[in-house]
């Protein structure tokens, strides 16, 4: 993204808003490296907009109105009288229009070109520092688009998503019981794949089956819930894929906007069979604690003797006074029923 460098430190005032519901605000909008920043008059950020995700809602006329790609609900407005930088945003909208992949191109020039742009990335950021910076723009509907592509993935090794009609009202419950600090997750049961759960960006959990069908009560199933949150916030889904992936997809994800299926397939593949991280008794019990779930069924669910889990089942926050239901008891009949039985 050369063209990036003719509009450094270029800087206009617009009008900005967060949802539909908010009023708009008056606002400072500057380009960086690959974003579109967003700040308030006392020069503190409000949004990062990754440029290759950037739409405008009305071309051609003005006001001009962008908005993140997938997500019109945001927008910033920018007035006639700045013409500038209008006409930058829109430029480097088309520079990177034209630098995605089209139908026709000779494969040879399309590889050269590929293979120069990564050349370069690789001697001026460290893989390192760019992970990091992908992982800081790529807005919340990106992050759900990439997890659905995952899921889709996912359904031709594990099958169609559990979907009993009247458990996914209570799977939903569940998961507004135990929200995460980004509010509460998307759960997906699995008929098959995963026998404990997984985590993929944009806020879905993946849970087996076993966790409702085994299990005499729902604290097993949370338990596995509150662990993914604290594994998220240890490192970001988003950034675990990346990571495991390697330079290419990072670099794609910030030139296009998206991943590749053979991307998405690999990683699909090693996340059903990789070991979670392992998270330390105190950090479980923290969660356990803020969540307000009993930690011993969690823990003789992970090793039925105890032996290994004692720290857990010794030091249970509610081990005396039981924590306000997870979800009622018929809601709980209904998701152990939720792969249909």
């Amino acid at each position: 993204m050369t063209a990036l460098s003719a509009y450094d430190r270029l800087e206009a005032t617009g009008l900005w808003r967060a949802t539909p519901d908010d009023q708009r605000r008056e606002v400072i909008v500057s380009i960086g490296e690959a974003t579109l920043t967003i700040s308030d008059l006392n020069d503190r950020a409000l949004a990062h907009w990754s440029i290759p995700a950037v739409a405008r809602a009305n071309p051609g006329i003005l006001p001009a109105i962008f908005h993140p790609d997938g997500d019109p609900g945001e927008t910033l407005e920018l007035a006639n009288n700045e013409a500038e930088m209008i006409e930058a945003i829109e430029k480097l909208r088309t520079a990177v229009e034209r630098a995605r992949p089209h139908p026709g191109r000779l494969r040879l020039v399309t590889l050269a070109l590929s293979f120069a742009a990564v050349a370069a990335l690789c001697v001026f950021w460290l893989p390192g520092a760019l992970l990091d910076h992908a992982v800081s723009v790529v807005p919340q509907v990106k992050r759900q688009e990439i997890g659905e592509a995952l899921l889709a993935n996912i359904r031709r090794v594990a099958g169609r998503p559990c979907d009993e009609a009247q458990a996914l009202p209570a799977l939903d419950r569940l998961s507004d019981r135990l929200p995460s600090p980004q509010g509460p997750a998307r759960l997906v049961a699995l008929r098959g794949g995963v026998t404990e759960a997984g985590h993929l960006p944009g806020g879905i959990i993946l849970l087996g089956r076993a966790l409702f069908e085994d299990y005499e009560e729902p604290d097993v199933a949370a338990g596995y819930v509150i662990a993914e949150h604290l594994r998220a916030e240890l490192e970001d889904p988003l950034h675990r894929l990346l990571s495991q992936t390697g330079l290419a997809a990072t670099i794609r994800l910030l030139t296009t906007g998206s991943l590749t299926d053979a991307q998405l397939q690999a990683y699909s593949e090693t996340l059903l069979t990789a070991t979670p991280v392992a998270l330390d008794d105190e950090t479980l019990l923290a969660g356990f604690k803020a969540w307000s779930v009993r930690s011993t069924p969690y823990a003789y669910a992970r090793d039925i003797t105890g032996e290994t889990t004692l720290g857990l089942i010794e030091a249970d926050p509610f081990a005396a006074t039981p924590p306000d239901p997870l979800v009622s008891d018929a809601d709980w009949l209904r998701l152990q029923n939720i792969c249909g039985g």
